[in-house]
């Protein structure tokens, strides 16, 4: 079997006809099955635009500025034709870019907002930022079992949680900094709005670059579902949301995916109290479901309440500024209302495609994003795509490493696939879910093994206290080899790392039965799987020659 069909195709469980198949959805597509989509485009003029969920007071915020999009600087005049001209510098495009200018190309990275994108400004940064507080508040309020007790409830100073956040994400732009990507990797940073003039020329602020190869990276925006009364009574998007200085006192999530489990999960934490919507009966639907229901269990107990299998039939907003989210049954039970003072839509993304001028230089594009093939090559020939703008995986380490790619097919003669990238994921609640393969749900039982591990039978989760996890392995039961792994832990993330080392490598579950762990840790639970796997291998009849060796060395 080759490596293609251990990463899925040959494994997965042999699908149903039209007429009885379920289709699993995640991100946006869980909003697409209730109702129609419309993408918010960007109003205003570009500064008012990349400056929402900034402040204009902020110190911090205004380092962000000037080391991501400084007032002061000024684009270098083109001269000749480059290398590579990369658009947009979020993940992919700063790897893009960086990649090829420290090989020597001549490289122009163009931007129209921050560099750094959304994953600095308005994603994992600091999101994982308040995430942070939020678990150190909610260890706190449990430190009883400890042995450490306060006299009262802990009080959550949420400016304090903000500007600690503003305060990191400030020191991490050193990384995506203009100067940097110039003095380090010798690129020539382009501030403004990118158009294709043709197929091999771009305009910025009124300047033309004419490139080699080009690679398009200009990722992706919040999805706004289209419900009645939602624009009038306005909301939050992963854009606005971080530059809160005040607690919401009641909050309503639209979309049960990772961003809105975390960010439900974070405010119930601090305080507000969470209602989280989803049309699909489980959240995180792209998960195995017994490992998402840990996290579903986890979450009502602590205190966030979930409707699932409902979709908001519209909003309206009361004349004292609250807003009013009216749900309606897909199952055909009773229509229920929620008072909020504060909506987050937390339904998906969508391409940024608008005003690129893709038509001029004959780049293909569907409402998906820009058509690549398994080399990231778009219609034109001269242009790579990576990232957001042209993937269904929307993860910042995917754009990484589909940047890559871009790069090295684009300006090195390579013949590097998409395709055969094994992508993990994560979502960083508490416990975190992580995953790599596909799910159980998936594969097909007569090929491939499942094997589970709950962490109540770990020593070391014992000790920490976090026994409410489970790690499970999909192997193919052929060769041994690991095809899927799905884990609920509270550092899931860090232990999926092993196993993705396993897979990319093509390590057999045995070579995990065989390296030693470092005791106590909970990486000791995939060992532990493995122990398992190894020792079902021997069937009665070994089983039963190692027991009459034994006994003849006991004569």
């Amino acid at each position: 079997m080759d490596e293609s069909a251990l990463r899925g195709g040959a494994l997965m469980r042999p699908q149903r006809t039209a007429e009885g198949s379920k289709k699993r959805r995640g991100g946006a597509i869980e909003f697409r099955f209730a109702f129609s989509l419309w993408s918010l485009g960007w109003g205003g003029s570009m500064e008012e635009n990349w400056r929402r969920g900034l402040l204009s007071d902020s110190e911090e915020d205004a380092q962000l500025i000037a080391h991501c999009h400084p007032a002061t600087y000024r684009n270098p005049s083109p001269a000749g034709r480059y290398n590579l001209v990369v658009i947009g510098a979020g993940a992919a495009g700063l790897v893009s870019a960086g990649g090829a200018g420290m090989f020597g190309g001549k490289v122009a990275l163009v931007e129209r907002a921050l560099l750094g994108g959304d994953c600095l400004t308005f994603g994992c940064v600091p999101s994982k930022a308040i995430l942070r507080a939020a678990r150190a508040i909610y260890d706190q309020r449990n430190g009883e079992r400890f042995g450490g007790r306060l006299a009262e409830d802990p009080i959550v100073d949420f400016g304090a949680v903000m500007q600690r956040m503003r305060q990191v994400r400030a020191r991490i732009s050193q990384h995506d900094s203009v100067e940097r990507f110039t003095r380090a990797y010798g690129v020539e940073v382009h501030l403004g709005e990118a158009r294709f003039l043709n197929r091999e020329t771009i305009e910025v602020a009124g300047r033309r670059l004419r490139f080699s190869r080009a690679i398009v990276a200009t990722g992706g925006r919040p999805t706004i579902p289209a419900i009645p009364g939602l624009e009038e009574a306005g909301y939050e998007t992963n854009e606005t949301i971080f530059g809160r200085t005040t607690l919401p006192g009641q909050l309503v999530v639209l979309g049960a995916g990772p961003v809105g489990c975390e960010l439900a999960q974070a405010f119930r934490r601090f305080g507000s109290q969470v209602a989280l919507i989803d049309p699909q009966p489980q959240i995180l639907p792209r998960e195995d479901r017994e490992i998402s229901q840990l996290l579903a269990d986890r979450l009502r107990q602590e205190g966030v309440t979930l409707h699932l299998g409902v979709q908001p039939d519209r909003v309206e907003r009361t004349v004292e500024g609250r807003r009013i989210v009216h749900l309606a049954s897909r199952t055909g039970g009773a229509a229920r209302r929620l008072e909020c003072d504060t909506i987050l839509v937390a339904a998906g993304r969508s391409p940024n495609l608008e005003g690129l001028g893709l038509e001029q230089a004959g780049i293909a594009v569907t409402a998906a994003g820009i058509q690549v093939n398994d080399f990231l090559q778009t219609s034109n020939e001269r242009v790579y795509a990576a990232g957001d703008v042209c993937s269904a995986i929307k993860l910042t380490h995917a754009a990484d490493a589909m940047a890559r790619i871009a790069v090295r097919n684009a300006l090195f003669a390579g013949r590097e696939r998409v395709s055969r990238l094994l992508i993990p994921r994560c979502t960083y609640t508490d416990p975190e879910i992580a995953h790599i393969g596909p799910n159980g749900q998936e594969l097909d039982p007569l090929q491939v093994e499942t094997r589970t591990e709950d962490l109540c039978h770990n020593d070391r989760a014992l000790l920490d206290g976090e026994e409410e996890g489970r790690v499970r392995l999909h192997i193919h039961r052929r060769t041994g080899k690991i095809v899927g792994a799905s884990i609920a832990a509270r550092h899931a993330g860090n232990l999926l790392a092993t196993i993705a080392v396993a897979m990319t490598g093509g390590l057999s579950i045995k070579s995990l039965a065989r390296t030693i762990f470092p005791y106590p840790t909970q990486a000791e639970a995939i060992r532990r799987i493995a122990d398992q796997y190894s020792l079902a291998q021997w069937g009665p009849r070994q089983r039963g020659l190692l027991r009459r060796w034994l006994a003849w060395q006991r004569r």
